[in-house]
């Protein structure tokens, strides 16, 4: 049984620490945003939905401490992680709770809609899984890529909370599941998960999918997200573009399963989506050792965009959606 992502207790936010799985079940005992802000910014805890999550909780963590700190709180929370919008999304419905509430029941406020939102993305990633399922055979392969699961979201998942809402309606599925380089989340995170939740499922290297795709009957590939801009285009883990272009010639069905939170309608289309670039550290070295020379000059950024012509649907909590516009989701 997987244990909690997120968990408010006692005053203080416990967060999964996922820098240690699979070798180790470890949490962090966060009793100040300063505390959250770390979290995020080491991916001790990661997903777009879960580092949202995390940090209303900082904010509420702030507030508790002293209401005078929590815009710097914010500002602090925001500046952790570029790309995932669901962080800002969940920032701003903080502040706007920080200055409408009444100071003397503020914190109390705070952390009520810190724990909504928790509540709401479990509730909506169900939703998504039961719209998106519909979308698979009775029998499928399927691939996904990074982890877009419970680990990532508010303990239901995106990606995989379909594959747990289609083994719900008695589907019989087969996961593929990339290794995603170069922290490894596909192999470190998607597959303990989907092993504790005993899914039938293959771990493959990044650079297989291709061949994958030529030699074995492929239904489908689902995905989480990070922002999707409002012409459709999907920010994601890095290597998702390569398997959209992978999909599309192989005329594979690309679906991204994603809350409206990771809808940023500011932004006309991906371009404009800002993309995180990582310590080289990730490249030049594996869990348990380095593997090329601490000199060799790298680049790394954390994601990539996906164009919508290469995307079969996205789905919500508010159903599937083709072609994404403002009215739809």
């Amino acid at each position: 049984m997987l244990p909690e992502t997120l968990e408010w207790k006692q005053g203080a936010l416990k967060i999964l620490d996922q820098r240690r799985l699979p070798e180790r079940v470890e949490f962090l005992d966060c009793r100040r945003y300063e505390d959250v802000a770390d979290a995020i910014r080491t991916l001790a805890v990661r997903g777009a939905p879960a580092i949202g999550i995390a940090a209303a909780y900082g904010v509420a963590l702030a507030a508790a401490e002293d209401f005078s700190h929590v815009p710097d709180a914010i500002e602090e929370l925001a500046n952790t992680r570029p790309t995932a919008v669901n962080l800002f999304w969940a920032l701003e419905k903080m502040r706007g709770k920080y200055r409408s509430a009444p100071i003397v029941d503020a914190p109390r406020q705070l952390l009520e809609l810190a724990k909504q939102i928790h509540w709401d993305d479990v509730a909506n990633n169900k939703k998504i899984g039961m719209a998106a399922q519909e979308l698979l055979p009775a029998r499928a392969n399927v691939i996904t890529y990074c982890n877009a699961g419970a680990l990532a979201t508010g303990g239901y998942g995106t990606a995989l909370g379909v594959f747990r809402a289609a083994r719900s309606a008695g589907k019989k599925l087969h996961i593929y599941v990339n290794e995603t380089r170069p922290v490894l989340q596909g192999a470190r995170l998607t597959a303990w998960e989907l092993l504790q939740d005993r899914f039938d499922f293959t771990l493959i290297c990044d650079n297989m999918s291709a061949s994958l795709m030529q030699k074995k009957k492929i239904d489908a590939v689902v995905v989480g997200a990070d922002r999707i801009a409002a012409n459709g285009d999907v920010a994601n883990k890095i290597g998702t573009y390569m398997l959209a272009v992978l999909a599309h010639h192989h005329n594979v069905p690309f679906y991204v399963a994603a809350p409206t939170s990771t809808l940023d309608r500011d932004l006309p289309s991906g371009d404009r989506i800002p993309i995180e670039e990582r310590d080289p550290r990730e490249v030049r070295e594996l869990p348990g050792g380095k593997i090329v020379s601490p000199d060799t000059p790298v680049w790394n950024p954390s994601f990539d965009v996906t164009p919508a012509s290469l995307i079969t649907a996205i789905i919500t909590e508010r159903g599937v959606h083709r072609k994404v516009d403002e009215k739809k989701a």
